[in-house]
């Protein structure tokens, strides 16, 4: 741990909290459809779209009607996705010929992407067409992150309204989003990262000769082994700026190349990497801003900001602290010096970015559930790979994705005001609203339907040695973990991994689909059915009895609740995982 370490660390967090307020005002200003710089641009192309879709933007639609909207516009798009996959040997813009994807990670990936998810369970650079990566994927990055988006807004004018029945127009909330919100910051980062050296082109791959040629083993179906001698290297090109911004923006994730944000072609300088880390975090910091005015009670918003950066911060300083640590099992090698002399575990890390840098992206990529990297989790320690699982595990509420954060947060917000209620033994209210019976238990079936999901396929994985455990290639508690994240990951929708599992098996492939497809959908109309229901209360008076929402006692009590919650639902697997391997590595025990 450095000085320079901790004071990128600071910039960071001081440029996020300079950031909030406009982005926040400007989607206050977008969303409540007042006027914007932006208006000559799209107002007219958005009364265009309306007019050839048939969409009457003046239309309101209560929160059923939001929901079916939105499941409708994601399985269309889900099902062009897949049929662009299975096609792309038959379609332009191929140059390197690549064949169709197979239909069992055609539909992974289908669903993915849909899902806001981006888990790749395929090597980009030798699966996806450019025709592929930019209609069939970078196309989703936008879809999805403005679905989210949108949701996010219903939610906040369902605790804004009183005695209504709706939430506003999916639509209309999505295409505002999209024109107004993502497409201009998007081009903005895109023009910036080609700045710093990010590819954007149409080029064939280039063949370059290596300086010494390399002896590479492959074993072939018939279980025999031939070696040959390599002497050149293929170098993927492409259009990656623009796929980069909205993977970032739209807390997608989804790599153009398999390395991600660790490839020089997508992250080359530390400034890019800066820019990459603050667009993931710049619309879900904003939108606590916009819940407080649109809510009218802007302290509440910055209340639920600071719940967000205190446990952002304590994920920081455990990830920074653990990585900045030799391996234990190095203890008394020859190599503990040269780690120590190295600032730490450098295993899996970009040396441009060093080991600051890797624990602050791999806490604000998981903190969010975009999923993008610039070190490989895998090779962490123990603690340091624990911080972005249980990020995950506790829903991604800090920050969170663009919309699914802020309404995953907005339920621990009101789980958290019924427990101070029954503290004082009277009903509790939210922002003049009381939190009665059903909402509370729509709000314990959002949050059961997550651990149920991650729990029962990873132990189901644990259990099938031909299903689950042939893809490892780590045993012991730190396959535990591999196979913990990536369930953990697709249905936290966020698609980063512990690399040492092999998922694109037809099990993981199928059932990763079905977790990712579950933690995006079916959390959605518990939290769509208390938007609705508190749209249509009406507002009451608060008394001196009412909890305040506005002050530090509750954004301790926020905190404390979603540490609790979380500590009882994974605190098992965890210690059976992450803990237990550094506990092994600790005792000098290898596995």
């Amino acid at each position: 741990m450095t000085t320079n370490g901790w004071l990128q660390i600071g910039l960071f967090c001081i440029l996020i909290l300079a950031l909030a307020r406009p982005i926040g005002t400007y989607l206050t200003l977008v969303f409540e459809r007042r006027r914007t710089w932006l208006d000559p641009i799209f107002a007219p192309i958005e009364k265009l779209l309306y007019a050839a879709t048939g969409v009457a933007p003046d239309e309101e639609m209560r929160w059923t009607e939001y929901l079916v909207s939105m499941l409708m516009f994601s399985a269309v798009t889900a099902i062009l996705t897949y049929l662009v996959e299975r096609l792309q040997g038959h379609l332009p813009w191929n140059p390197q010929h690549l064949p169709g994807v197979a239909p069992d990670l055609a539909w992974n990936t289908a669903i993915s992407f849909t899902t806001n998810t981006n888990w790749q369970a395929y090597t980009p650079e030798t699966t996806m067409s450019y025709l592929t990566q930019m209609v069939g994927l970078a196309t989703h990055n936008f879809w999805s992150a403005a679905v989210g988006l949108a949701l996010a807004i219903a939610f906040i004018r369902g605790i804004a309204r009183k005695e209504m029945k709706t939430l506003g127009n999916f639509w209309v909330d999505m295409t505002r989003g999209i024109l107004w919100v993502l497409l201009p910051l998007s081009t903005l980062l895109a023009v910036a990262l080609v700045s710093q050296g990010v590819i954007q082109n149409f080029k064939p791959y280039d063949t370059a000769k290596l300086v010494e040629a390399q002896k590479v083993t492959a074993t072939g179906t018939d279980g025999k082994s031939t070696t040959t001698d390599v002497t050149t290297q293929s170098i993927a090109q492409g259009p990656v700026a623009s796929q980069e911004a909205i993977k970032m923006l739209g807390t997608n994730g989804g790599g153009f190349f398999n390395a991600n944000s660790a490839h020089p072609f997508e992250n080359p300088t530390p400034f890019s990497n800066l820019l990459q880390m603050l667009a993931i975090f710049l619309i879900p910091a904003g939108l606590t801003v916009t819940l407080g005015q649109m809510t009218g009670s802007p302290r509440h918003g910055w209340a639920v900001f600071s719940a967000m950066a205190v446990l952002c911060l304590a994920g920081v300083l455990t990830a920074y602290w653990a990585e900045s640590q030799p391996s234990p099992l190095l203890a008394g090698t020859s190599q503990t010096a040269s780690a120590t002399q190295a600032g730490g575990n450098m295993e899996g890390k970009e040396v441009r970015f060093g080991i600051a840098n890797s624990a602050l992206f791999a806490t604000v990529t998981t903190d969010a559930s975009c999923g993008a990297v610039n070190a490989m989790h895998d090779s962490f320690t123990p603690l340091g790979g624990m911080v972005p699982l249980v990020n995950i595990l506790l829903g991604e509420i800090i920050f969170g994705g663009v919309g699914a954060g802020m309404y995953g947060m907005l339920i621990f917000v009101i789980l958290s005001v019924f427990i101070a209620g029954l503290m004082v033994g009277r009903t509790p209210e939210y922002l003049g609203k009381k939190i009665e019976a059903y909402d509370i238990q729509m709000a314990m079936l959002y949050l059961l339907i997550f651990p149920l999901v991650i729990l029962g396929f990873a132990a189901v994985a644990v259990l099938s040695p031909t299903l689950g455990l042939s893809s490892l290639t780590n045993h012991g508690p730190h396959g535990l973990s591999e196979i913990l994240y990536a369930y953990a990951s697709a249905t936290g929708n966020n698609g980063s991994a512990f690399a040492g599992l092999s998922a694109n098996t037809h099990w993981y492939n199928a059932t990763l689909g079905i977790a990712m497809f579950i933690g995006r959908f079916l959390m959605l109309i518990p939290m769509l059915a208390i938007a609705g229901n508190l749209a249509a209360k009406k507002s009451v008076p608060a008394t001196a009895g009412t909890f305040p929402v506005t002050t530090p006692l509750f954004t301790i009590l926020l905190t404390g609740v979603i540490v609790i919650v979380g500590a009882l639902t994974f605190f098992p697997v965890l210690a059976l995982g992450p803990v237990l391997e550094h506990l092994l590595m600790a005792a000098g025990k290898s596995f």
